[in-house]
């Protein structure tokens, strides 16, 4: 190949004539090429002569039988098409065979296509024409905003064949996913489109292809919700096989050769080396000059300065010394004899060794071993743990002579060029040294096997977290440096948590919730600029990370003694008991308590469980059965919250990052229930691994998903509460505040308060975060899922700690009792009375009691009753008559007697005596009877008795004389 513009051309040339079934092979011969005509049915094909010149036609050779279809050469040869036969490629050059090969990225090669996804969501929509794929020389660069962009490159496969590449992708922030089209524009599974997140260095990747056409797609899509540029995904060496022979090989480009023939490929030059296009052998750089490795040219060596040099320390001797040393930073580049340039300072000062990091034991004073298994120490000697007690393993690093065995220091230079050394122990403390250029990352990863919890604080429903790291470290920086802390789950190296700039010694933690991660990165970047030399650096004073199978012990716990375990000392004490100290003895807590994760010593370790909750079986945590009483004015008021129990998801408003790609906020809830219950869950399904959280309430971030092409997209989850602190209608519980301005009331009926707390910190929450759910009753909302922010915190909190949340429903209503409803009674129809039961409106209840069926009685009309008392006022009234008439006559009986004997007085007045007596005597009645002459009717009657008397006061009375003779009386 005569230039690498030529080779692009025939690259293209190629592919476009494989695509319309045509294979095309080149090779000048004077005046004339040969090439292969269309393959028939059969695979065969022919192999004729192209006059180089339109004019000529003459003297050229006959056409002969060519290789068949399916013909190819092996790696480092090509087929020459006089011979028809497979030649070995000159040194300097080099083959891939069946195959073609991109490692130039000076511009995009021929046959690739990049080009920008313009967003539409809806009410935004973002111009992404621009959003590109860069060359950068050795590599090809994403872009780094939050559109989405493609880089696509078609080929037809004469035979099954593969892609392979190398790529790096550090930020989890972009969205990196690779997959291939056929000839029916079947795409690759979505699982299998997502890339691995880079833990330090470039990874490859490969896939098999099927014969027939294929587009391959590389595509990336930013997202990013702070100010800064999300780091870009780097792709290098992409090589295609199954494509067809090739008729020549290709020189090796600069900075790279090939010494022998046959090549399949074409070796870096090394360091302080270079050559030039389709060298054979790497040429020394002059003695003030340097290269890296892979490179083409050299360049001025300047002065050396003291960020060229680092120190460290040599292990431990017999005396207990250690040597302070000084260092070139390798591979150097500097020179010691330029004018201005520095002297590496003189190394050999003795010290005094640090004592080995706890749970080690020195070993003849030069290298500490760790303590055997069941021992412990404090870095001087190991002790038996005491009988009653077990090793808190973990490792424990706060002194640093030497590298620990499970870490490792490298560098990640982007400009492919390796440095040995990133970090350096230095007695107290480890720290980054000045690397090549300020852009790399200087990377220090600690690797451990996994997580073992011991039997006194074994995992159980309510705890989440297997482990936690703890770290003291420091920035000193003078540019835009950066630490980044990340953790390697399964396949993804996340970033947990970043600083940037200086930052003055402090301590961080990080709960660990998954056995799967089982490595630690603290990667360095003094700044994204390509300047070299900046004295910014980081310091890491200690690591502390707990409980990994086959650590150390720096301490011993006390456990209880009641029984043993194969793979401990002892076992805890039962489900609700403490261990009184310095017995080893088990003590039963109160009732409604639960014990500290950590098991302390002491009655201590028994906390009481919250308002109207109570301890599970465990006794690891409070739960509630969703049911409660509250006195109120007066009143029990009954709840039972069983139907929103059910794990409930509700999102915030939509939001906009600065680059103005929409995202939303979801929560999930899981308000409460007892053991076994399902639990509220939030995904990262960014990566082929997926992250999961679960607790009583958390929050993911939905993006949206026109972004990947799936129905959901979350990512970045975390638990808002993960232990449940009680229920209330307070407004304030265990330093927990749900204030009522942040949700005025419109009801007269308590609102019921669920408080929660989740024990991870963060840079931001350094006493984790803590949630309050306010139910409020609310008989129109039937929905399930009517949850609310405060609408001066749209995101439900105002300061990313403190979560407030009003959830209005019916079955926030307390349950109905009797009180809640009245009776009516009808009027009495027929002898029938109606009772019917009604709820008091408003209805501010649910379930509960019933409402009782209607009651029918029987009745007595108003007509009876009527009829009945005129009746009886008929009765009485005769009867009154009656008793009148009867006193009347005996009346008129005493006026007659009384008239007989004043008349007889009158007539004998003086010979008869006065009366004895005015009553009737015996017999008198039958000889004196009144007596009428003749018959009166009853009026008649009436009317004589109604007359008036005489003037003497006397009425007119017939009296009955001796002789018979009727006679009227006055």
């Amino acid at each position: 190949m005569a230039s690498k513009s030529s080779l692009l051309m025939t690259a293209q040339i190629l592919t476009l004539r494989l695509k319309r079934g045509l294979a095309l092979s080149v090779q000048t011969i004077n005046n004339y090429h040969f090439e292969y005509t269309d393959c028939d049915v059969l695979g065969s094909r022919w192999r004729v002569a192209i006059p180089n010149k339109p004019d000529t036609c003459t003297g050229l050779p006959d056409p002969v039988k060519g290789t068949h279809c399916t013909f190819s050469c092996k790696e480092g040869e090509y087929l020459d098409m006089k011979t028809q036969e497979c030649q070995k490629c000159a040194a300097g050059t080099y083959s891939l065979g069946t195959g073609v090969a991109f490692d130039e990225w000076d511009s995009l090669p021929a046959g690739f296509i990049s080009h920008g996804i313009n967003m539409d969501l809806g009410d935004m929509y973002t111009n992404c024409t621009n959003s590109t794929w860069t060359p950068k020389g050795d590599y090809i660069a994403s872009n780094m905003d939050e559109c989405s962009s493609a880089l696509s490159y078609a080929v037809s496969l004469k035979q099954p064949g593969s892609v392979s590449f190398q790529y790096f992708y550090p930020d989890t922030n972009i969205f990196f996913e690779f997959y291939v089209q056929n000839d029916q524009c079947q795409s690759t599974d979505f699982q299998s489109r997502l890339m691995k997140s880079s833990e330090s260095d470039w990874d490859s990747h490969n896939v098999q292809l099927n014969s027939g056409n294929n587009v391959l797609f590389w595509r990336t899509t930013g997202f990013s919700l702070s100010n800064n540029a999300p780091k870009p995904v780097l792709l290098k060496n992409i090589a295609i096989s199954g494509v067809a022979y090739t008729s020549e090989c290709f020189h090796c480009k600069p900075g790279t050769y090939s010494a022998e023939p046959g090549a399949a490929r074409c070796a870096p030059c090394p360091a302080n080396t270079y050559s030039n296009k389709g060298a054979t052998a790497c040429q020394d750089c002059d003695k003030e000059k340097y290269s890296g490795i892979g490179s083409g040219t050299c360049q001025q060596r300047p002065p050396c300065t003291a960020n060229d040099y680092f120190y460290t320390h040599t292990p431990c001797d017999s005396a207990g010394q250690t040597q302070l040393m000084y260092k070139w930073i390798e591979p150097k580049f500097c020179s010691e004899t330029a004018e201005g340039a520095v002297e590496l300072p003189a190394s050999g000062e003795k010290q005094t060794c640090p004592p080995c990091n706890p749970g080690f034991l020195s070993s003849n004073s030069s290298v500490c071993k760790p303590c055997t298994k069941g021992s412990y120490s404090n870095g001087t000697e190991c002790s038996k743990c005491p009988v009653g007690t077990e090793p808190v393993v973990g490792f424990e690093y706060k002194w640093w002579n030497r590298m620990p065995s499970n870490m490792r220091s490298s560098v990640y230079i982007v400009l492919c060029y390796d440095v040995m050394t990133g970090w350096e122990v230095a007695g107290e403390y480890i720290y980054t040294t000045p690397g090549d250029l300020d852009s790399d990352y200087m990377m220090l990863t600690l690797t451990v096997p996994g997580y073992s919890l011991a039997y006194s604080v074994e995992k159980n429903n309510e705890r989440a977290e297997f482990s936690k790291i703890t770290f003291v470290f420091e920035t000193k920086c003078t540019a835009d440096c950066r630490l980044y802390f990340m953790g390697l789950n399964e396949r993804n190296n996340a970033v947990v948590e970043s600083w940037s700039g200086t930052n003055g010694k402090q301590s961080y933690s990080y709960l660990i919730k998954s056995n799967f991660t089982v490595s630690f990165t603290w990667s360095f970047q003094r700044t994204e600029a390509y300047t070299t030399y900046s004295s910014d650096f980081a310091k890491i004073y200690s690591v502390h990370i707990t409980n990994v199978i086959d650590g150390v012990a720096s301490e011993c716990r006390q456990c209880a003694l009641d029984s043993s375990h194969k793979d401990s000392a002892c076992v805890p004490c039962p489900s609700g008991h403490y261990m009184l100290k310095g017995t080893g003895m088990c003590k039963s807590c109160l009732p409604n308590t639960f014990i500290r994760p950590e098991q302390p010593l002491g009655e201590e370790a028994c906390i009481p469980c919250g308002p109207n909750t109570s301890s599970n079986k465990a006794r690891s945590s409070c739960v509630s059965d969703c049911t409660l009483a509250v006195q109120y004015k007066g009143e029990t008021l009954r709840y039972n919250f069983s139907p929103l129990a059910n794990v409930t998801h509700f999102e915030s408003s939509p939001r906009f990052t600065s680059k103005g790609l929409r995202y939303i906020h979801q929560f999930s809830v899981g308000l409460c229930g007892t053991e076994g219950r399902a639990l509220a869950s939030c995904v990262d399904n960014v990566t082929d691994t997926t992250k999961e959280v679960n607790g009583y309430v958390c929050q993911s971030i939905i993006m949206p998903s026109e972004v990947r092409g799936q129905s959901v997209v979350s990512s970045q989850p975390f638990t808002i509460g993960s232990t449940l602190i009680g229920v209330t209608t307070e407004s304030t519980l265990d330093h927990i505040s749900s204030s009522e301005n942040s949700f005025p009331a419109d009801s007269y009926l308590p609102d019921v308060i669920f408080y929660y707390r989740a024990r991870e910190t963060t840079q931001a929450c350094k006493n984790g975060r803590s949630a309050s759910i306010r139910l409020r009753c609310d008989p129109t909302v039937t929905a399930m899922d009517q949850l609310t922010a405060p609408s001066k915190c749209s995101e439900g909190t105002c300061d990313g700690c403190s979560f407030h949340f009003l959830w209005r429903s019916q079955h926030a209503c307390p349950l109905c009792s009797e009180r809640n409803y009245k009776e009516i009674v009808s009027a009495c129809t027929e002898g029938i009375q109606r009772t019917t039961y009604v709820w008091q409106q408003p209805l501010r209840c649910t379930g509960g009691v019933p409402l009782p069926a209607p009651r029918i009685s029987a009745c007595v009309t108003l007509a009876f009753w009527l009829k009945f008392g005129a009746s009886i006022g008929t009765l009485a009234a005769v009867l009154l008559i009656a008793i009148s008439c009867y006193f009347w006559k005996r009346t008129r009986k005493l006026e007659y007697k009384y008239s007989k004997l004043m008349m007889n007085a009158g007539e004998k007045e003086c010979d008869l005596p006065a009366a004895d007596s005015c009553a009737i005597m015996e017999g008198e009645d039958a000889e004196d009877d009144l007596i009428y002459l003749t018959k009166k009717s009853f009026f008649t009657k009436i009317k004589s008795f109604s007359r008036e008397r005489t003037s003497d006061g006397f009425d007119s009375v017939p009296l009955k004389s001796s002789s018979g003779m009727e006679m009227e009386m006055n």
